[in-house]
C-alpha cells in the first residue's frame, strides 16, 4: 500500500478561494488519470487540505462527496485512513458534458500550451533523463499496447506525457502537463459513438490505441537517443493530431 504525498504533489494547490466542487473535480481527475494508484493511501486530512491550499473543512466535504461517488473509503482504526478506489471504466457521460461545454478556440488554446509544454519537455527530457526514466517511458508504452480497456488506456496515455515531463527535470513543466492531462487526457479517449462519430475511419482514428503507443514509442527512442530536436518534433506532431481528434470531436457533437 503506498502513502498519497507524492501523488499530490503532482496536483497544482487550488487558489486560497477553492470550493469543495474544485477539489472533487481536481481529485477525481486524478484517480482517474492514474496519478493515485488503486487503494492508494491519502495523506492525512491536514497535510492533503494544505498540499491542495483549501481549508480542512473544505476538504472534508470534497471527501464526502468523492466517497459517495465510490471514488475513495474512509477506513477506521490504527491502520485506517482515506483510500482510493479507481474505478475500471470513466464516466462516459460526464466527459461528453465536460467536452460539450468546451468552444472550438477553447480546445484550441488549451493544445497550443499542450504543444509548447509537451515540445519542450522532451526536448529537455533527451538531455536530462535518467535511465531509470526511459525504462519507465517504455514500460508505459508497452502498457497502453496491451490496454484493454477505456479506463486503462486512458491511465497509460496520460502518465505517459507525465513521465515525459517528470523526465525533464522541470517541475513548472510537470505541473503544467499534469493540469493539461486533467483537462484533456480523458476526452481524447471517448468512445466516436458517445460523441456522434459513427463512421468507420473516424473510430479507428480516435480509438486507435497501437497507433498512439507507436507514437509515444517513437518520442521515447528519441529520449533515449538524445536527439532533442527529434523528441521534441515528435511531441509536437502528437499533440497536433490530439487537436484534430478532439475538434472533430466536437464538431460531431454540434452536428449530432
Amino acid at each position: 500500500m503506498t502513502d498519497g504525498r507524492h501523488s499530490v504533489s503532482l496536483i497544482s494547490p487550488l487558489a486560497a478561494a477553492g470550493r469543495a466542487e474544485e477539489v472533487v473535480q481536481r481529485v477525481s481527475q486524478a484517480i482517474q488519470l492514474g496519478l493515485f494508484v488503486d487503494g492508494e493511501q491519502l495523506p492525512p486530512e491536514t497535510e492533503f487540505a494544505a498540499q491542495l491550499g483549501v481549508s480542512a473543512m473544505t476538504l472534508r466535504e470534497a471527501l464526502a462527496s468523492l466517497r459517495q461517488q465510490g471514488l475513495v473509503e474512509t477506513r477506521r482504526g490504527r491502520t485506517g485512513g482515506t483510500f482510493v478506489r479507481r474505478p475500471a471504466s470513466p464516466p462516459v457521460g460526464l466527459l461528453c458534458e465536460r467536452l460539450r461545454g468546451m468552444t472550438t478556440s477553447l480546445l484550441r488554446d488549451l493544445i497550443d500550451e499542450q504543444f509548447a509544454v509537451s515540445g519542450a519537455a522532451a526536448k529537455l527530457a533527451a538531455a536530462r533523463a535518467s535511465g531509470a526514466d526511459v525504462r519507465r517511458l517504455h514500460t508505459l508504452v508497452r502498457q497502453l499496447s496491451a490496454a484493454s480497456t477505456l479506463g486503462s488506456r486512458i491511465r497509460a496515455d496520460s502518465r505517459f506525457h507525465i513521465e515525459v515531463a517528470q523526465a525533464s527535470q522541470s517541475e513548472r513543466l510537470t505541473r503544467l502537463e499534469v493540469g493539461l492531462q486533467t483537462q484533456l487526457g480523458e476526452l481524447l479517449w471517448l468512445p466516436p459513438e458517445a460523441t456522434g462519430s459513427t463512421t468507420a475511419a473516424e473510430a479507428t482514428e480516435l480509438l486507435d490505441h497501437v497507433a498512439v503507443s507507436a507514437e509515444h514509442a517513437a518520442i521515447a527512442e528519441a529520449i533515449a537517443a538524445e536527439d532533442g530536436d527529434r523528441a521534441r518534433m515528435l511531441a509536437e506532431r502528437h499533440v497536433e493530431w490530439n487537436l484534430r481528434r478532439l475538434t472533430a470531436m466536437r464538431l460531431a457533437m454540434a452536428q449530432g
